[in-house]
């Protein structure tokens, strides 16, 4: 697919999407939604492709909100449908994806970046960014899963405060309140991300996928967590991952994951 709003680059099993609409601080429109949903569903889909960073591209952005221009003018069932189609289609696809998603956040992420951020499995933040829901200072709360994902990251109270403030966290904060896992200069960002997407793509991607069911199912309040990894446990020993690995380990030796 051509995009417009977004490239893509990839190199040893690693695939880093940038949002590239610095103009706009690459903010989330219709489109780039679109594309991002077609990305990371075909980078999923790719055998080759173990890890995914999300990023945004310049200095300033990760992602500086939605675009506000394109749904000013909503009524009710409009605004209804753009949260429960943007949840669908990129923010609850993202977090369920098989493919670890890590976001490499650089600059302001606020409003759909920030719920960008947080759909993703893990973030990492360079040492100016700033990260916000600002959608009540709108008129409007957060629709792209802000109001369930910030509490279970930083917990109720703090959530409620960054939410009615509408204001933003420094990095550090964000460390602090466990949002990110590291922080770093603009010019560490992507390369301790790829450090990490490396650690994670020697692993088995087929263990991974069901740790990653395993742990999201532990936040739904409709599914038992707990239950989940026993079923997800026992799957793992009729793969061929499980018994390269075990194998491997045995043997003293790297193991060589088929991904099956």
């Amino acid at each position: 697919m051509n995009y417009e709003n977004i490239y893509i680059e990839e190199e040893n099993n690693i695939a880093t999407i940038t949002i590239n609409r610095p103009k706009k601080l690459n903010a989330l429109n219709k489109r780039t939604i679109s594309e991002l949903h077609t990305a990371f569903k075909e980078l999923d889909e790719d055998d080759e492709i173990q890890v995914i960073i999300i990023t945004g591209s310049g200095e300033k952005a990760f992602v500086a909100g939605a675009d506000i221009s394109e749904f000013a003018d909503f009524s009710v069932k409009e605004g209804r449908k753009l949260a429960a189609e943007g949840q669908e289609i990129l923010f609850d696809f993202v977090e369920n994806l098989s493919t670890p998603v890590i976001a490499a956040v650089n600059g302001f992420a606020l409003g759909g970046g920030l719920e960008l951020a947080m759909s993703s499995h893990f973030r990492i933040a360079s040492d100016n960014a700033k990260m916000g829901l600002p959608e009540v200072s709108l008129g409007v709360i957060p629709g792209y899963g802000g109001t369930q994902r910030l509490p279970q990251l930083v917990g109720k109270g703090r959530a409620m405060e960054i939410i009615m403030t509408a204001g933003m966290i420094t990095a550090d904060q964000a460390l602090q309140y466990g949002l990110v896992n590291h922080v770093v200069s603009q010019e560490e960002l992507l390369p301790l991300s790829l450090k990490i997407a490396s650690r994670i793509s020697n692993n088995s991607p087929v263990a991974i996928k069901y740790a990653i069911k395993a742990v999201n199912a532990g936040f739904k309040y409709d599914v038992n967590g707990y239950a989940t990894e026993i079923d997800a446990f026992g799957t793992c020993f009729g793969t061929n991952d499980f018994k390269e690995g075990t194998s491997a380990f045995l043997e003293k030796r790297k193991a060589d994951f088929p991904g099956s």
